[in-house]
């Protein structure tokens, strides 16, 4: 089985699961109201130079004015403000850099105050998103990015993926795109670029040169603050940045939302095009595919290894920290050889939950000691390639004498946290419950407040699977009872997402029936 995305999405949000061999590795969430994402260019204007932090904050429409640092100026700075002026004043006539005289660059260990002035209007892109109490994170080294190329206004270089392993190939792709690109843009060439032909290659540097035009026609007489090119959604990002032969099955329970991924496969990857399934099912997508249970037992703060160890993971403002412990089913028989098989296994999982919780800045795992030193060896080489198909930028850190390894990894949007503890719904954090056995007559209370209030309505009745078996015991006594007694069948449904002695109706159009 290879890679998989599950997606949900609702009114006011789309939820996006990937799975790898069955199991949760990334989980993105997007509000349909965010306006602020990683990539999203803007016109903004710097609202205070801050010398002695050699930053400056930028006004771009946020509640907090987003942080720009000197060194995410980049060293085309110059550049950029006399594209932006010329831009804004219609001096300049065309998004094309053919004529463009380009300026020196800054000084690599300049100041902040001797390259921008307070209210200067600045051409910025958003490098990180909001995070707690912090603004967006700027930087003006604009890239506009595509499946296969990133165009670098400002810049001749040209570059290509490591990831492209073979020579000739490397060779092929630099002389395709040294004969396509305009000049004063740099390239990025990307891994799915490999193997594509002139074509392809040419009929996306188009389009993206299209986007940067559409830049520069937005700012003639534009006022800061104001978003001029938006990234794509969530769902479009990540199939541009993450689609490849691997994936074997596209799930998504919308409709519209459908026909726009199979339009974009179609257009972009035509032979990925019968990947992609409608969900029509009566049970929610999320619990149809697992994804549901596998958050409730990921973002514990002890998920649990099938070996028995097991994780505790804690969170300060300054660091994370990972603990690892064997539990008590760790073979006694070779206790070195243990003890390694153990910390390998929590190796991959803490690849896995620091995708999957997206958790930036530092991290510190504290493993089961080793005294062999090979032992120690194989850990970090084995942590290495886990965190192979880690897409964010991170550093690992052989293990310290004191036997911790350290991990940055790059933080670009706030960590994911989700609660998988729950207040009891029939006690209410008291301890306490109703006598059990009254449950039936709770049940058949709220029943015939609903018959008495919607006569003509179908009722469904969900419950603990547990209340459910107790329910339909005696070959539903108690459903043929209802019948006699509300002229009406009441169909009872397990719901595993409900506690034991919680119930919920529904009506025909399986829309909850609330009581209060």
């Amino acid at each position: 089985m290879g890679k998989e995305l599950i997606i949900n999405s609702t009114p006011t949000e789309v939820e996006i699961a990937l799975l790898e061999e069955g199991k949760l590795v990334e989980l993105h969430n997007q509000k349909t109201n965010s306006s602020f994402s990683v990539g999203d260019i803007f016109l903004g204007r710097v609202r205070k130079l801050m010398p002695g932090l050699n930053a400056a904050f930028v006004d771009i429409g946020h509640k907090k004015d987003a942080f720009l640092h000197y060194t995410d100026l980049g060293p085309k700075l110059r550049n950029l403000i006399k594209f932006t002026n010329g831009a804004i004043s219609g001096s300049l006539t065309t998004h094309l850099l053919d004529n463009f005289k380009i300026e020196p660059d800054i000084n690599k260990r300049g100041k902040i105050d001797q390259v921008l002035d307070k209210r200067q209007p600045l051409l910025v892109q958003i490098l990180k998103e909001p995070i707690s109490t912090k603004g967006p994170r700027l930087s003006c080294e604009i890239t506009i990015p595509g499946r296969y190329l990133v165009i670098t206004p400002f810049n001749d270089v040209i570059a290509v993926s490591k990831k492209i392993k073979s020579a000739d190939e490397r060779k092929r792709l630099r002389k395709l795109v040294e004969a396509i690109k305009p000049r004063h843009f740099g390239v990025i060439v990307r891994t799915a670029a490999e193997g594509k032909k002139v074509a392809d290659l040419h009929e996306e540097m188009l389009f993206l040169l299209g986007q940067w035009e559409q830049v520069f026609k937005q700012l003639h007489r534009a006022k800061p603050p104001i978003k001029l090119l938006s990234e794509l959604d969530k769902t479009s990002s990540i199939l541009r940045d993450l689609l490849n032969e691997s994936f074997e099955r596209i799930v998504v329970n919308d409709e519209q939302l459908y026909e726009n991924i199979k339009s974009y496969l179609k257009a972009n990857i035509p032979e990925k095009a019968h990947i992609v399934q409608l969900h029509k099912g009566r049970k929610p997508i999320f619990d149809q595919y697992g994804v549901s249970r596998q958050i409730k037992s990921s973002f514990t703060r002890t998920p649990t290894l099938p070996s028995g160890a097991y994780l505790v993971i804690e969170s300060t403002e300054a660091m994370h920290v990972i603990d690892v412990n064997s539990g008590h089913k760790m073979s006694s028989k070779d206790s070195e050889r243990a003890v390694l098989q153990v910390n390998l296994e929590a190796a991959e999982e803490i690849a896995r939950q620091l995708r999957l919780r997206d958790i930036g800045g530092l991290i510190i795992i504290d493993f089961i000691d080793m005294r062999n030193p090979e032992h120690k060896k194989q850990l970090v080489k084995a942590m290495r390639e886990f965190m192979r198909k880690d897409r964010a930028q991170h550093t690992i850190l052989p293990l310290s004498k004191f036997g911790l390894m350290q991990i940055t990894r790059q933080r670009v949007r706030p960590e994911i946290r989700i609660s998988t503890e729950e207040v009891c719904p029939a006690c209410k954090g008291t301890g306490k419950v109703n006598p059990t056995i009254l449950i039936t007559d709770e049940i058949e209370r709220d029943l015939r407040f609903i018959v008495q209030a919607r006569p003509k309505s179908k009722i469904t009745l969900k419950v603990h699977p547990f209340i459910e078996a107790y329910l339909k015991k005696d070959w539903r006594k108690l459903q043929r009872r209802w019948l006699r007694t509300f002229k009406k069948w009441v169909r009872i449904e397990a719901d595993n997402n409900l506690s034991m002695l919680e119930y919920k109706f529904y009506d025909g159009n399986d829309d909850e029936i609330r009581l209060t």
